[in-house]
């Protein structure tokens, strides 16, 4: 059981640093820093999305009947 729970709590945290990395790009993205700088965000951004998916994704495997995390944020 205990790898277990060291599992789920490795998927929550790459889920939390996920959703923390694409927050962080979108309010950069609100900042208005410029054209060339908005494309790279637009990439960061996409990237970080997916990153997000993967970890719901893996939580989801992980825990199947505890939706958690993964029904409160949504992107």
């Amino acid at each position: 059981m205990e790898l277990l729970d060291m599992e789920l709590a490795r998927a929550r945290q790459r889920l939390n640093r996920a959703e923390r990395s694409l927050e962080r790009a979108n309010e950069m993205l609100d900042e208005g820093c410029g054209v060339g700088i908005n494309i790279t965000l637009c990439s960061r951004i996409r990237a970080a999305q997916r990153r997000v998916a993967e970890a719901r994704l893996r939580l989801t495997k992980i825990e199947p009947g505890q939706p958690g995390r993964t029904e409160q944020l949504k992107v």
